[in-house]
Protein backbone atom coordinates (compact mmCIF):
# COMPACT_ATOMS: atom_id res chain seq x y z
CA UNK A 1 0.00 0.00 0.00
CA UNK A 2 1.41 3.37 -1.13
CA UNK A 3 1.92 6.05 1.48
CA UNK A 4 -0.46 9.05 1.27
CA UNK A 5 0.95 12.19 -0.45
CA UNK A 6 1.39 15.25 1.66
CA UNK A 7 0.51 18.61 0.09
CA UNK A 8 2.13 21.73 1.54
CA UNK A 9 -0.27 24.55 2.20
CA UNK A 10 0.92 28.13 1.65
CA UNK A 11 0.78 30.31 4.67
CA UNK A 12 -1.97 32.89 4.77
CA UNK A 13 0.42 35.89 4.45
CA UNK A 14 1.86 34.48 1.20
CA UNK A 15 -1.61 34.16 -0.30
CA UNK A 16 -2.38 37.77 0.62
CA UNK A 17 0.91 38.92 -0.94
CA UNK A 18 0.22 37.16 -4.24
CA UNK A 19 -3.30 38.53 -4.33
CA UNK A 20 -2.05 42.08 -3.65
CA UNK A 21 0.58 41.75 -6.40
CA UNK A 22 -2.06 40.67 -8.91
CA UNK A 23 -4.26 43.65 -8.01
CA UNK A 24 -1.26 46.04 -8.24
CA UNK A 25 -0.33 44.78 -11.72
CA UNK A 26 -3.96 45.16 -12.81
CA UNK A 27 -4.07 48.75 -11.53
CA UNK A 28 -0.79 49.62 -13.28
CA UNK A 29 -2.18 48.33 -16.56
CA UNK A 30 -5.32 50.44 -16.16
CA UNK A 31 -3.26 53.57 -15.35
CA UNK A 32 -1.06 53.06 -18.45
CA UNK A 33 -4.10 52.66 -20.69
CA UNK A 34 -5.68 55.83 -19.29
CA UNK A 35 -2.46 57.82 -19.68
CA UNK A 36 -2.11 56.74 -23.31
CA UNK A 37 -5.66 57.79 -24.06
CA UNK A 38 -5.13 61.21 -22.44
CA UNK A 39 -1.97 61.84 -24.51
CA UNK A 40 -3.81 61.07 -27.71
CA UNK A 41 -6.63 63.45 -26.85
CA UNK A 42 -4.15 66.26 -26.01
CA UNK A 43 -2.33 65.80 -29.32
CA UNK A 44 -5.61 66.02 -31.21
CA UNK A 45 -6.57 69.22 -29.40
CA UNK A 46 -3.15 70.75 -30.05
CA UNK A 47 -3.30 69.86 -33.72
CA UNK A 48 -6.76 71.34 -33.98
CA UNK A 49 -5.68 74.59 -32.30
CA UNK A 50 -2.63 74.81 -34.57
CA UNK A 51 -4.87 74.55 -37.60
CA UNK A 52 -6.80 77.61 -36.43
CA UNK A 53 -4.57 80.69 -36.93
CA UNK A 54 -5.48 83.57 -34.70
CA UNK A 55 -5.26 86.76 -36.78
CA UNK A 56 -6.08 89.12 -33.94
CA UNK A 57 -3.54 91.88 -33.55
CA UNK A 58 -2.25 91.64 -37.11
CA UNK A 59 -1.87 95.28 -38.13
CA UNK A 60 -0.55 94.92 -41.68
CA UNK A 61 -1.23 93.30 -44.97
CA UNK A 62 2.30 92.07 -45.69
CA UNK A 63 3.68 88.58 -45.25
CA UNK A 64 5.75 89.82 -42.31
CA UNK A 65 2.62 90.81 -40.44
CA UNK A 66 1.07 87.38 -41.02
CA UNK A 67 4.15 85.45 -39.96
CA UNK A 68 4.96 87.73 -37.01
CA UNK A 69 1.67 88.88 -35.42
CA UNK A 70 2.02 92.26 -33.79
CA UNK A 71 4.52 93.59 -36.31
CA UNK A 72 3.60 96.45 -38.61
CA UNK A 73 4.14 96.93 -42.32
CA UNK A 74 7.61 98.18 -43.04
CA UNK A 75 9.29 96.68 -39.98
CA UNK A 76 11.98 95.20 -42.16
CA UNK A 77 15.42 94.44 -40.71
CA UNK A 78 14.41 95.39 -37.17
CA UNK A 79 17.33 94.69 -34.85
CA UNK A 80 17.22 93.12 -31.43
CA UNK A 81 16.62 95.30 -28.41
CA UNK A 82 20.01 96.64 -27.29
CA UNK A 83 18.79 99.04 -24.62
CA UNK A 84 18.19 102.80 -24.34
CA UNK A 85 20.35 105.85 -23.68
CA UNK A 86 19.41 109.19 -22.10
CA UNK A 87 21.56 112.02 -23.46
CA UNK A 88 21.55 115.81 -23.70
CA UNK A 89 22.87 118.29 -26.28
CA UNK A 90 23.52 122.01 -25.93
CA UNK A 91 25.36 124.34 -28.29
CA UNK A 92 26.77 127.74 -27.39
CA UNK A 93 29.17 128.81 -30.11
CA UNK A 94 31.77 127.53 -30.48
CA UNK A 95 31.19 124.84 -27.84
CA UNK A 96 29.03 121.71 -28.08
CA UNK A 97 28.20 120.08 -24.74
CA UNK A 98 27.18 116.42 -24.82
CA UNK A 99 25.68 114.91 -21.68
CA UNK A 100 25.57 111.16 -21.10
CA UNK A 101 22.92 110.78 -18.40
CA UNK A 102 22.08 107.11 -18.05
CA UNK A 103 21.26 103.88 -19.87
CA UNK A 104 18.55 101.32 -19.31
CA UNK A 105 17.82 97.70 -20.24
CA UNK A 106 21.21 97.16 -21.89
CA UNK A 107 21.97 93.83 -23.50
CA UNK A 108 23.80 91.41 -21.20
CA UNK A 109 27.20 90.63 -22.75
CA UNK A 110 28.78 88.62 -19.91
CA UNK A 111 28.10 85.05 -18.85
CA UNK A 112 26.60 86.15 -15.55
CA UNK A 113 23.77 87.97 -17.33
CA UNK A 114 25.25 91.44 -16.78
CA UNK A 115 27.61 93.90 -18.50
CA UNK A 116 30.32 96.37 -17.53
CA UNK A 117 29.14 99.33 -19.65
CA UNK A 118 30.78 102.59 -20.57
CA UNK A 119 30.10 105.13 -23.34
CA UNK A 120 32.51 106.48 -25.94
CA UNK A 121 31.60 109.89 -27.45
CA UNK A 122 33.09 111.51 -30.54
CA UNK A 123 32.30 113.61 -33.62
CA UNK A 124 32.66 112.53 -37.24
CA UNK A 125 34.07 113.04 -39.79
CA UNK A 126 36.65 115.13 -37.90
CA UNK A 127 37.38 112.69 -35.10
CA UNK A 128 39.88 114.91 -33.31
CA UNK A 129 38.68 114.14 -29.77
CA UNK A 130 37.23 111.01 -28.20
CA UNK A 131 35.78 110.96 -24.69
CA UNK A 132 34.87 108.01 -22.49
CA UNK A 133 32.66 107.73 -19.43
CA UNK A 134 33.53 105.79 -16.32
CA UNK A 135 33.04 102.00 -16.44
CA UNK A 136 30.19 100.70 -14.26
CA UNK A 137 30.53 97.11 -13.11
CA UNK A 138 27.89 94.41 -13.38
CA UNK A 139 24.86 96.50 -14.32
CA UNK A 140 22.44 96.87 -17.21
CA UNK A 141 21.10 100.21 -15.98
CA UNK A 142 24.11 102.47 -15.34
CA UNK A 143 23.77 106.12 -14.27
CA UNK A 144 26.64 108.17 -15.74
CA UNK A 145 25.77 111.89 -15.38
CA UNK A 146 28.90 113.00 -17.27
CA UNK A 147 29.39 115.89 -19.72
CA UNK A 148 31.87 116.36 -22.55
CA UNK A 149 32.69 119.50 -24.53
CA UNK A 150 33.71 119.78 -28.20
CA UNK A 151 35.05 122.88 -29.93
CA UNK A 152 33.19 123.18 -33.23
CA UNK A 153 32.16 126.14 -35.39
CA UNK A 154 28.48 126.59 -36.17
CA UNK A 155 29.16 126.28 -39.90
CA UNK A 156 30.64 122.80 -39.32
CA UNK A 157 27.57 121.49 -37.45
CA UNK A 158 25.72 120.80 -40.70
CA UNK A 159 28.40 118.32 -41.78
CA UNK A 160 29.00 116.64 -38.43
CA UNK A 161 27.55 113.63 -36.64
CA UNK A 162 27.73 112.94 -32.92
CA UNK A 163 28.37 109.28 -32.08
CA UNK A 164 27.56 107.79 -28.67
CA UNK A 165 28.71 104.19 -28.59
CA UNK A 166 28.05 101.90 -25.60
CA UNK A 167 30.69 99.23 -24.89
CA UNK A 168 31.00 96.30 -22.51
CA UNK A 169 34.39 96.47 -20.79
CA UNK A 170 36.58 93.34 -20.85
CA UNK A 171 39.89 93.33 -19.03
CA UNK A 172 41.67 90.65 -21.06
CA UNK A 173 39.93 90.77 -24.45
CA UNK A 174 38.47 93.18 -26.98
CA UNK A 175 35.63 95.32 -25.66
CA UNK A 176 32.22 94.36 -27.06
CA UNK A 177 29.93 96.95 -28.64
CA UNK A 178 26.44 96.86 -27.14
CA UNK A 179 24.89 99.53 -29.38
CA UNK A 180 25.21 103.10 -30.54
CA UNK A 181 23.43 106.37 -31.34
CA UNK A 182 24.36 108.49 -34.37
CA UNK A 183 22.78 111.93 -34.56
CA UNK A 184 23.25 114.25 -37.51
CA UNK A 185 23.71 117.72 -36.07
CA UNK A 186 22.22 119.54 -39.06
CA UNK A 187 18.72 118.36 -38.12
CA UNK A 188 18.78 119.63 -34.51
CA UNK A 189 17.11 122.79 -33.24
CA UNK A 190 19.76 124.53 -31.12
CA UNK A 191 17.39 127.14 -29.64
CA UNK A 192 16.95 125.00 -26.55
CA UNK A 193 18.69 122.22 -24.64
CA UNK A 194 17.83 118.76 -25.91
CA UNK A 195 17.40 115.89 -23.46
CA UNK A 196 15.74 112.66 -24.53
CA UNK A 197 15.78 108.88 -24.45
CA UNK A 198 16.62 106.96 -27.62
CA UNK A 199 16.87 103.26 -28.43
CA UNK A 200 20.35 102.01 -29.20
CA UNK A 201 20.83 100.74 -32.72
CA UNK A 202 23.17 98.17 -34.21
CA UNK A 203 26.70 99.58 -34.45
CA UNK A 204 27.85 100.82 -37.82
CA UNK A 205 29.48 98.07 -39.83
CA UNK A 206 32.39 100.25 -40.89
CA UNK A 207 33.73 102.81 -38.47
CA UNK A 208 34.11 106.27 -39.97
CA UNK A 209 37.51 107.20 -38.60
CA UNK A 210 40.85 108.40 -39.87
CA UNK A 211 43.25 105.45 -40.18
CA UNK A 212 45.98 107.18 -42.16
CA UNK A 213 47.33 107.25 -45.71
CA UNK A 214 49.85 105.21 -47.64
CA UNK A 215 51.89 106.09 -50.73
CA UNK A 216 52.94 103.36 -53.13
CA UNK A 217 54.26 102.95 -56.65
CA UNK A 218 53.11 100.36 -59.20
CA UNK A 219 54.95 99.18 -62.30
CA UNK A 220 54.07 96.34 -64.66
CA UNK A 221 56.19 94.99 -67.52
CA UNK A 222 54.08 92.67 -69.74
CA UNK A 223 57.02 91.23 -71.70
CA UNK A 224 58.71 89.91 -68.55
CA UNK A 225 55.47 89.43 -66.54
CA UNK A 226 56.90 91.42 -63.63
CA UNK A 227 54.75 93.43 -61.21
CA UNK A 228 56.81 95.76 -59.03
CA UNK A 229 55.30 97.38 -55.94
CA UNK A 230 57.22 100.00 -53.99
CA UNK A 231 55.91 100.90 -50.54
CA UNK A 232 57.17 104.47 -50.23
CA UNK A 233 55.75 105.92 -47.01
CA UNK A 234 52.69 106.37 -44.80
CA UNK A 235 51.41 109.32 -42.80
CA UNK A 236 48.93 110.17 -40.07
CA UNK A 237 48.52 106.53 -39.06
CA UNK A 238 46.15 105.66 -36.26
CA UNK A 239 47.86 105.39 -32.89
CA UNK A 240 47.71 101.82 -31.57
CA UNK A 241 50.10 101.92 -28.58
CA UNK A 242 49.43 103.50 -25.17
CA UNK A 243 52.14 106.11 -25.73
CA UNK A 244 50.25 107.57 -28.70
CA UNK A 245 52.47 105.96 -31.31
CA UNK A 246 52.77 102.75 -33.34
CA UNK A 247 55.41 100.37 -34.72
CA UNK A 248 54.07 100.08 -38.27
CA UNK A 249 54.92 97.74 -41.09
CA UNK A 250 53.12 96.85 -44.33
CA UNK A 251 51.98 93.50 -45.70
CA UNK A 252 51.53 92.86 -49.42
CA UNK A 253 49.37 90.02 -50.65
CA UNK A 254 48.25 88.95 -54.10
CA UNK A 255 44.79 87.39 -54.34
CA UNK A 256 44.05 85.43 -57.52
CA UNK A 257 40.49 84.29 -58.19
CA UNK A 258 39.59 84.97 -54.53
CA UNK A 259 42.42 82.74 -53.29
CA UNK A 260 45.50 83.94 -51.39
CA UNK A 261 48.46 83.58 -53.71
CA UNK A 262 51.69 85.40 -52.83
CA UNK A 263 52.73 87.56 -49.90
CA UNK A 264 55.57 89.77 -48.68
CA UNK A 265 56.09 92.42 -46.00
CA UNK A 266 58.21 95.43 -45.18
CA UNK A 267 60.46 96.02 -42.22
CA UNK A 268 59.06 97.42 -38.95
CA UNK A 269 59.50 101.13 -38.23
CA UNK A 270 59.67 101.91 -34.52
CA UNK A 271 57.62 104.53 -32.67
CA UNK A 272 56.22 106.55 -35.55
CA UNK A 273 52.92 107.43 -37.18
CA UNK A 274 54.67 108.67 -40.33
CA UNK A 275 56.98 105.83 -41.41
CA UNK A 276 59.24 106.03 -44.45
CA UNK A 277 59.78 102.60 -46.06
CA UNK A 278 60.95 102.96 -49.69
CA UNK A 279 61.01 99.16 -50.07
CA UNK A 280 60.51 97.41 -53.40
CA UNK A 281 58.85 94.02 -54.07
CA UNK A 282 58.59 92.15 -57.36
CA UNK A 283 56.03 89.47 -58.25
CA UNK A 284 55.80 87.19 -61.27
CA UNK A 285 52.35 87.84 -62.72
CA UNK A 286 51.47 86.78 -66.26
CA UNK A 287 49.62 89.00 -68.67
CA UNK A 288 46.48 86.88 -68.26
CA UNK A 289 46.69 86.95 -64.45
CA UNK A 290 47.14 90.73 -64.19
CA UNK A 291 43.48 91.17 -65.15
CA UNK A 292 42.33 88.78 -62.42
CA UNK A 293 44.71 89.48 -59.56
CA UNK A 294 44.05 91.84 -56.62
CA UNK A 295 46.85 93.54 -54.71
CA UNK A 296 45.97 93.82 -51.00
CA UNK A 297 48.12 96.13 -48.89
CA UNK A 298 47.58 96.29 -45.13
CA UNK A 299 49.35 98.33 -42.47
CA UNK A 300 49.94 96.72 -39.06
CA UNK A 301 51.23 97.74 -35.65
CA UNK A 302 53.95 95.34 -34.49
CA UNK A 303 53.77 94.10 -30.88
CA UNK A 304 56.43 91.89 -29.33
CA UNK A 305 54.35 90.29 -26.58
CA UNK A 306 50.83 90.36 -28.01
CA UNK A 307 49.14 89.87 -31.34
CA UNK A 308 49.87 92.48 -34.02
CA UNK A 309 47.04 94.99 -34.57
CA UNK A 310 45.66 95.91 -37.99
CA UNK A 311 45.65 99.66 -38.63
CA UNK A 312 44.11 99.79 -42.09
CA UNK A 313 43.96 98.19 -45.50
CA UNK A 314 43.39 98.87 -49.20
CA UNK A 315 43.24 96.74 -52.32
CA UNK A 316 43.98 97.54 -55.94
CA UNK A 317 42.95 95.64 -59.05
CA UNK A 318 40.18 95.35 -61.60
CA UNK A 319 37.67 94.70 -58.80
CA UNK A 320 38.62 97.92 -57.00
CA UNK A 321 36.82 101.26 -57.22
CA UNK A 322 37.70 104.95 -57.04
CA UNK A 323 41.35 105.94 -56.65
CA UNK A 324 42.48 102.33 -56.27
CA UNK A 325 40.96 101.32 -59.62
CA UNK A 326 42.31 104.49 -61.26
CA UNK A 327 45.81 103.76 -59.98
CA UNK A 328 45.66 100.20 -61.31
CA UNK A 329 44.36 101.40 -64.68
CA UNK A 330 47.14 104.01 -64.92
CA UNK A 331 49.69 101.26 -64.29
CA UNK A 332 48.27 99.09 -67.08
CA UNK A 333 48.03 102.05 -69.43
CA UNK A 334 51.66 103.02 -68.83
CA UNK A 335 53.74 99.82 -69.00
CA UNK A 336 57.31 99.89 -67.71
CA UNK A 337 56.69 103.27 -66.04
CA UNK A 338 56.29 103.53 -62.24
CA UNK A 339 53.05 105.22 -61.18
CA UNK A 340 52.93 106.54 -57.61
CA UNK A 341 49.82 107.62 -55.67
CA UNK A 342 48.54 108.25 -52.14
CA UNK A 343 45.61 106.19 -50.80
CA UNK A 344 43.43 106.56 -47.69
CA UNK A 345 43.46 103.44 -45.54
CA UNK A 346 40.13 101.71 -44.95
CA UNK A 347 39.07 99.33 -42.19
CA UNK A 348 40.02 95.69 -42.65
CA UNK A 349 36.37 94.65 -42.37
CA UNK A 350 35.35 96.95 -45.20
CA UNK A 351 38.06 95.73 -47.55
CA UNK A 352 37.49 92.06 -46.72
CA UNK A 353 33.77 92.49 -47.34
CA UNK A 354 34.36 94.16 -50.71
CA UNK A 355 36.81 91.49 -51.85
CA UNK A 356 34.06 88.89 -51.57
CA UNK A 357 32.08 90.66 -54.30
CA UNK A 358 32.81 89.45 -57.79
CA UNK A 359 32.39 92.45 -60.04
CA UNK A 360 35.26 92.56 -62.50
CA UNK A 361 35.88 95.57 -64.68
CA UNK A 362 37.92 94.60 -67.70
CA UNK A 363 40.53 97.23 -68.53
CA UNK A 364 41.42 96.82 -72.22
CA UNK A 365 45.08 96.53 -73.19
CA UNK A 366 45.47 96.85 -76.94
CA UNK A 367 48.90 95.34 -77.40
CA UNK A 368 50.74 92.94 -75.13
CA UNK A 369 54.16 93.56 -76.71
CA UNK A 370 55.14 97.01 -75.50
Amino acid sequence: MLPARRYSVLPRWAIYTIFAAIILIFLICIICICAKCCCKSKKKKKKKSDDQINLQGVNGSTTTALVQPGSRDGDYGSAKNRGRLLYSLEYKAPELTVGIKQAAALTAMDLGGTSDPYVKVYLTPNKSKTFETQVYRKTLNPIFNEQFKFEIEKADLSESTIVMKVFDFNRFSKHDVIGELRLQLDSIDWNHVIEEWKDLSEPSKFEDEILGEICLSLRYVPTSSKLTVVILEAKNLKSMDPGGSSDPYAKLQLVLDRKKWKRKKTSVKKCTLNPYFNESFTFDVSFDQIQRVQLVISVWDHDKLTRNDAIGKIFLGCDATGNQLRHWADMLSNPRRPVAQWHHLLSSEQVDSTLQLKHTVRIPIINKNF
